[in-house]
């Protein structure tokens, strides 16, 4: 299976965070799947970070090897599928996992409920 995960899931990966769910935790560790972080949440978290709202790794890049977590970055096709989303969520990094999963056909690790209406799959936190 190959997923991709919500900035505060990634989060809580990396902090090992007990509000991760057994079912997230064990899909994250299985070896055989491929686990996608986007471009977008390094954006989110480096710009909450730099605004003192977040405690991140420093080297979130680092972290992300560390864990074989794959990046993803933003392509212009996502950018514009993102931009066509219908608005049931409004924020922009948001939008642009629900696209990513969309068009890269990923598994999305979230706990924000609203992404359900896209009709992606879902893998709750």
């Amino acid at each position: 299976m190959n997923l991709l995960l919500d900035t505060h899931a990634l989060l809580w990966w990396l902090s090992d965070d007990p509000a991760l769910k057994t079912e997230a935790r064990q899909a994250i560790s299985q070896a055989s799947n491929i686990i996608y972080v986007s471009a977008a949440s390094a954006w989110e978290i480096s710009i909450k970070k730099a605004l003192g709202k977040l405690d991140a790794p420093d080297d979130l890049h680092a972290a992300l090897l560390a864990n074989r977590f794959e990046p993803l970055p933003i392509t212009i096709g996502h950018a514009t599928s993102a931009g066509q989303l219908p608005r049931h969520h409004n924020d922009p990094f948001d939008r642009m996992l629900i696209a990513q999963a969309q068009a890269e056909e990923l598994t999305l690790v979230t706990h924000d409920t609203i992404f359900r209406p896209y009709g992606i799959f879902i893998i709750s936190t």
